[in-house]
């Protein structure tokens, strides 16, 4: 299942550092940030729980752009 989410971030560079922290998060098939556009795709590993995942992909997020948002 494939997700797309509001992200607010502050650089291109910002959002490649999301990008490979969401890629590594458990329960995350692929991910995908566009920073033009301010938006993060999301692709889930069979059976997981979006929400759970997502949050995990935030904490994730936060530890290598503390200023990031990802809107659930």
């Amino acid at each position: 299942m494939k997700k797309t989410y509001k992200i607010e971030v502050d650089c291109a560079n910002c959002a490649n550092l999301m990008e490979d922290a969401a890629k590594k998060t458990s329960g995350v098939k692929d991910a995908t940030v566009n920073f033009m556009a301010l938006k993060m795709i999301v692709e889930f590993e069979e059976g997981k729980e979006p929400g759970a995942v997502m949050e995990d992909v935030l904490k994730a997020c936060k530890k290598v752009e503390p200023d990031c948002e990802i809107f659930l």
